[in-house]
């Protein structure tokens, strides 16, 4: 045999994966995915009429699947960002423990079966209402807006706030403005959260090419545009409590969390310069998930202590 047909043998020769489950499940982006759940969840139950909890499991089953779905095809397309910065060099595919078409595989398969089933089974509202999720999320926000413009957080912040809407549109079969409600929470939730994550690794975006605002605008303007939409956040979050469409006890939560969350924003855009400044922002941003969290958790407080006293009465 010759050293060109052995070398042939050996190119021709099928690559056995490295990959492990973890690895598999760290595409899914679990630590989103379970966010993503929690608001999902929340939205199912706030929706009228009663909803099969079997239905119910499914739905939010389909809608984490779609979550995970996009975050693999988010780390498909972005290998060459995730491997010039530290928070996410050590992600499989960077790493090597997976390859791009593996992801493009896996991700796909998951977000053709997320839609499908959740249409089969559920409704095809809500299954269209996922996919155009996934496509914002992957195309509009991944291939297009992140690499393109600064502002591409806050366009691309709506794929995050649509699986509240999603649960909703599963158990109620269509919308109303409850859901829209939950939708402008999170969305106005995204710009001060991403921001203050983006003005302490602002080094690890210019490096990789990704023109987030810290690295356009600069830290300044960032740091006005944080207190400007966390000012609209806790007007949004508020609003449902006067409107009433949500009760006392979320008003109240809303403007205490409110209150921080603004005192913290607040500090962000006064402290400016070397660690306090560094501090502030990794203050915000800790906070915010907390916000965001509590928020919703109220909500499905809410609901559970209704329905526990509506069966006792």
């Amino acid at each position: 045999m010759s050293v060109v047909e052995s070398h042939d043998i050996e190119f021709a020769a099928p690559r056995i994966s490295e990959a492990s489950v973890a690895d598999y499940v760290a595409l899914l982006k679990p630590r989103v995915m379970s966010l993503v759940i929690f608001t999902a969840l929340v939205g199912l139950l706030l929706a009228p009429g009663h909803f099969h909890p079997v239905l119910a499991f499914t739905a939010l089953l389909c809608i984490a699947v779609g979550a995970g779905a996009s975050g693999a095809l988010n780390m498909w397309y972005e290998d060459d960002i995730d491997a010039k910065m530290t928070r996410t060099a050590n992600r499989p595919i960077p790493r090597g423990r997976i390859t791009r078409p593996e992801a493009l595989t896996f991700g796909l398969v998951l977000a053709f079966f997320s839609v499908v089933t959740l249409g089969i089974l559920v409704n095809w509202f809500a299954a269209a209402l996922l996919a155009f999720t996934i496509f914002f999320y992957v195309v509009i926000y991944t291939i297009w807006l992140k690499r393109w413009t600064a502002q591409n957080i806050v366009i691309g912040g709506a794929a995050g706030a649509l699986p509240p809407v999603v649960a909703w549109a599963a158990a109620a079969g269509s919308l109303s403005v409850e859901p829209m409600l939950l939708f402008a929470i999170i969305f106005f939730w995204t710009p001060p959260h991403f921001w203050a994550l983006a003005l302490f690794r602002a080094g690890d975006y210019a490096h990789a090419g990704v023109p987030m605002l810290p690295v356009t605008a600069g830290p300044d303007a960032t740091r006005l545009q944080i207190l400007l939409y966390t000012i609209v956040l806790v007007a949004v979050a508020a609003a449902p409590w006067p409107l009433g469409y949500f009760d006392a006890v979320y008003g109240v939560t809303s403007l205490a969390l409110g209150a921080w969350m603004l005192l913290l924003a607040l500090r962000v855009y006064r402290q400016r310069h070397g660690s306090a400044g560094l501090r502030a922002s990794r203050n915000l941003f800790r906070f915010s998930i907390l916000y965001l969290f509590a928020l919703f958790a109220v909500l499905l407080l809410d609901v559970i202590a209704r329905g526990a006293i509506a069966a006792l009465t």
